[in-house]
């Protein structure tokens, strides 16, 4: 499957490493009929070589970090329902969108940390091994063969992460700007969770929206009840309530809101949670009407807003 820059649209950014191959790309922002856009920072699988040469067990590494063609879902939805959509190539093994660029576990680090980053409360992710940069994943153990160099460290975060949420943070403005009111979904995938119980059925979507922070409570309320209009078990906020993409762009208050969706790898990928399986094109589907389903309703919150818009 070729799809890397396979693309229409504006991309941004570049993967070092990989002779310019951009970090991400965006789709719809100027033509969408919904004030939505869909990110999906986490599926992106253009690995340099030089990468995955300092990577341990990079086949089994690579394959847990990514949340594993959820971007063909955003895809499908983005061309169901005309949604914008920003995606990154880069990988989350490189470097996590969904982090901030302060939570790094600075000990990998050759050359060190800003004294102000090193003993920081943000980088509460970094300590469990899942901080900006991966560092550890449970059952493999450490990911890479040896440090990182600070250089190379400051050169992924200004050349992807700083323009992805530039890029991420400017589409929300115009849609919120041209309709009252914006919503992001920001896409992921979980692995299947584990029962509590023996027998017990556990939720294949995850409704996050940081504790009520992050969105409007009747989207929220929205989402869930569609979910289980269509038999589908679904969580809210646990175990995944959201993480940095929500924290930084969300502002309910100034109509832009903002929630991350997990869905389960089982219910789209093969039984080795590796490749897509027939069952993908109906998750798409089902997100698609929820997605149309939440544009009404935000479109509604932006007729009642009185924030200004940038034009006046």
């Amino acid at each position: 499957m070729n799809d890397i820059n396979d693309h229409t649209g504006e991309s941004g950014g570049y993967i070092p490493g990989s002779d310019g191959k951009r970090a991400f790309v965006l789709t719809g922002i100027t033509q969408t009929p919904l004030p939505v856009l869909i990110s999906v920072p986490h599926a992106g699988r253009d690995y340099p070589e030089q990468l995955l040469a300092k990577m341990r067990r990079s086949a089994q590494t690579t394959l847990r970090l990514e949340d594993r063609y959820v971007d063909l879902i955003g895809r499908t939805v983005a061309e169901q329902t005309g949604a914008a959509l920003l995606w990154a190539y880069a990988p989350r093994a490189m470097i996590d969108l969904n982090r901030a660029t302060d939570d790094m576990d600075w000990s990998m680090v050759s050359g060190g940390a800003r004294d102000e980053a090193r003993h920081s409360l943000a980088n509460r992710r970094s300590r469990s091994g899942l901080g900006l940069v991966p560092r550890r994943l449970a059952g493999i153990g450490e990911i890479w063969s040896g440090p990182i160099e600070r250089a190379e460290l400051d050169s992924r975060i200004a050349d992807i992460h700083q323009p992805y949420h530039a890029a991420l943070g400017r589409s929300l403005d115009l849609i919120r700007d041209r309709w009252g009111a914006a919503l992001l979904i920001d896409l992921h995938s979980m692995p299947p969770l584990r029962p509590r119980h023996p027998g017990e059925r556990t939720a294949e979507f995850v409704i996050g929206d940081r504790f009520g922070a992050s969105c409007d409570p009747g989207i929220v309320a929205t989402a869930l009840d569609y979910f289980g209009q269509h038999g589908r078990l679904v969580a809210h906020n646990r175990p995944y309530a959201g993480g940095y993409v929500l924290d930084r762009h969300a502002l309910p208050a100034r109509g832009i809101h903002a929630i991350q969706i997990e869905i389960c790898r089982s219910s789209y990928l093969d039984s080795h949670l590796s490749e897509p399986s027939v069952r993908m094109n109906g998750v798409a589907r089902l997100v698609a009407g929820l997605v149309s389903q939440l544009a009404g309703q935000i479109a509604e919150l932006g007729r009642g807003s009185a924030i200004p818009l940038a034009a006046e």
